[in-house]
């Protein structure tokens, strides 16, 4: 057992020094010498745990699309202890994937740098694959929620509304990135306008 602890502390070691690395500099930056060097262990210990600069960052996709969908998960069971609506729990939600603060925007440039890696990587894009179905699947899930407790219409194609949903997150985040003036502010007014066309009736979730 600790020896299993070990490793997966000396693996999560590595992976943090690569989203550092890349939150600092980009992708470029992160070589197996400097990721070494940044996780204070050796070349050779890296590249025992870590082949490949692709396996590194794999595992840094990993770690933070976790990291992410953790706060999500909690975000989701205090809306619902607090009885809020899904519209609300899924704005504070989708609002955990903008780059509104330092941490965001550093697992911004890690989601955003294994998503271009992963144009040229087979084995890489079907992992990104994963992840966007997955999130999809999440959306679609809450705005079916929304039909069954009177926030969504019932004929409304929850599948598109999810996937504009999803895409209007994505294209928000890019623009907050870039830090255009007043982005932020836009990026919560724009999300907040998408979530009420959706979520357009009221809930009956918590009616007693």
């Amino acid at each position: 057992m600790p020896r299993t602890a070990d490793h997966a502390h000396r693996r999560a070691q590595i992976t943090g020094a690569v989203c550092e690395l890349i939150a600092d500099s980009g992708l470029g930056s992160v070589t197996v010498a400097r990721t070494a060097a940044r996780a204070g262990m050796s070349v050779g210990l890296v590249q025992h745990y870590f082949p490949s600069k692709d396996d590194m960052l794999l595992h840094a996709f990993e770690r933070v699309s976790g990291d992410v969908a953790a706060r999500v998960a909690d975000i989701v069971r205090t809306g619902a202890r607090h009885e809020r609506t899904i519209a609300e729990i899924l704005g504070a939600a989708l609002a955990e994937h903008l780059p509104l603060d330092g941490p965001r925007r550093a697992e911004f440039r890690v989601i955003r740098t294994f998503a271009g890696r992963a144009l040229d990587n087979p084995a890489l894009a079907e992992v990104d694959a994963r992840a966007g179905a997955a999130m999809h699947a999440e959306l679609v899930r809450a705005v079916g929620n929304g039909v069954e407790c009177g926030e969504v219409a019932p004929d409304l194609d929850a599948d598109a509304a999810a996937a504009r949903l999803g895409a209007v997150t994505e294209g928000l985040a890019t623009r907050v990135h870039r830090g255009s003036p007043g982005a932020a502010e836009l990026a919560r007014t724009v999300l907040g306008a998408e979530l009420a066309s959706v979520f357009t009736g009221e809930c009956r979730q918590y009616a007693r």
